[in-house]
């Protein structure tokens, strides 16, 4: 693990560095012919039968080392194992629960819950003591998502996987780092390559977004995985909602005093990890970022988005619309409706941004025609693009109300502009 630096975590890579090196001298030195070639699922049977701790961690290590060298083949048939032979045992499970029922009492409580956990969530736990290992876990995270799909065994598996991460990256856990063109310069390629919502074409670009005075970005750090954000958002200050990303994101603007902004537009949200899929850091995020920027620039009165509509082209196509021959008003109209009104079978929003941001507690503010004119951009929303307002005292009630009843909070604008789609659909 990598020293941080000036994050207070010096202490801590110290020990890991030390740590490390007594398993490069416990196992790491061996020479191949003395190491276990035995097959991956009995090194974990083996694992979690051992009581030593540096034992443990030895077979926690070649674990994880013989993981990444294998095939997806082989891969799948570790996780069939973890699947199924250590799964829950059913009969013991219910055999304790009903001696809990007859007796309750601390005992028969900590036998229920001792059956009821699988073995392969203590065996993840082990694994993760090798320290660095915490990345290894979520890479491995992210193989059993791309080769479960479709098997309800392996999905089972990975609800343990996601119980366990939800723990461990836990917002407390997290710290938050500004990224800017000063940091260095593996965190910026990884800033590049892991941009989702408006690609990153060169390292000029990339400057033109961290270091201007009206430019700041943000990002999520583990201090088990140290050199690796995992999720990052890029802000831009202005004066006033912009209406467009080419002109938010032009090599040619001016310039703007971040003293002078009153608008902070988050225009990039970015999860980095497919092995975290699931676990939610944005909420968190936004909340974070508009803290502290609050708290930096007193000037600061209006947190917006300018987000994409991922899901309205296709909308459109299966309503009978066409999005690629119709005016910027008619657009914004059935832009709004299909924010407000469609939803999936259990009743959320359709858009999975709008998901995201709703469920954070912002409201729908205003939407734009011709804000993204990038062939992305027209491909998956004709070009439009919405601004989701972060109205600080109402967050909490939007939130509530989202979660509670599905309510949508919308601007009266956005409103009038979905009504006037919905009568001429009718």
């Amino acid at each position: 693990m990598a020293a941080e630096r000036g994050d207070g975590s010096e202490r801590v890579s110290l020990l890991a560095d030390l740590l490390s090196t007594v398993f490069e001298r416990r196992y790491i030195g061996l020479s191949p012919g003395d190491r276990d070639n035995r097959p991956i699922g009995e090194l974990a049977d083996e694992l979690m039968g051992t009581r030593g701790e540096v034992s443990g961690l030895v077979f926690a290590q070649k674990i994880l080392d013989r993981f990444e060298r294998m095939a997806d083949e082989e891969k799948l048939g570790f996780f069939r194992h973890l699947a199924v032979a250590m799964n829950i045992d059913p009969a013991r499970v219910r055999e304790t629960l009903e001696a809990h029922e007859q007796a309750p009492g601390k005992h028969t409580y900590r036998e229920f819950m001792v059956a009821a956990e699988p073995r392969r969530q203590e065996l993840i736990r082990r694994l993760n003591q090798v320290p660095g290992a915490t990345g290894q876990l979520v890479a491995m995270r992210s193989d059993l998502l791309r080769l479960g799909r479709g098997d309800v065994e392996l999905q089972a598996l990975d609800v343990d996987f996601r119980h366990l991460f939800a723990s461990w990256f836990n917002r407390g856990f997290l710290v938050l780092r500004p990224i800017n063109w000063e940091s260095p310069a593996h965190i910026l390629e990884k800033i590049i390559a892991y941009e989702a919502v408006h690609a990153i074409d060169s390292w000029e670009d990339l400057r033109r977004r961290l270091r201007p005075s009206d430019r700041r970005c943000f990002g999520f750090f583990h201090p088990s995985m140290p050199d690796e954000p995992l999720i990052f958002v890029e802000v831009a200050l202005t004066k006033g909602v912009p209406g467009s990303i080419q002109g938010l994101l032009s090599g040619t603007r001016a310039e703007l005093a971040s003293e002078a902004a009153n608008t902070a537009v988050f225009y990039s949200i970015s999860n980095c990890q497919p092995g975290l899929a699931g676990i939610s850091f944005g909420n968190s995020l936004i909340k974070q970022v508009v803290a502290d920027l609050s708290a930096e620039l007193a000037g600061l009165r209006t947190f917006v988005t300018l987000s994409p509509i991922p899901g309205l082209a296709g909308w459109l196509e299966k309503t009978g619309q066409d999005h690629e021959n119709v005016d910027a008003q008619r657009l914004r109209s059935l832009a709004a409706h299909y924010l407000l009104a469609a939803k999936r079978p259990d009743g959320a929003p359709l858009d999975p941004v709008a998901r995201f941001h709703l469920g954070n507690g912002a409201l729908v503010h205003a939407v734009h025609a011709d804000a993204d004119t990038s062939p992305k951009g027209r491909a998956q929303s004709g070009g439009a693009m919405v601004s989701y307002l972060y109205d600080l005292p109402k967050i909490s009630q939007n939130h509530e109300r989202f979660a509670t009843t599905g309510q949508i909070a919308a601007s009266q604008e956005v409103r009038s502009l979905s009504n006037a789609a919905a009568k001429i659909q009718a």
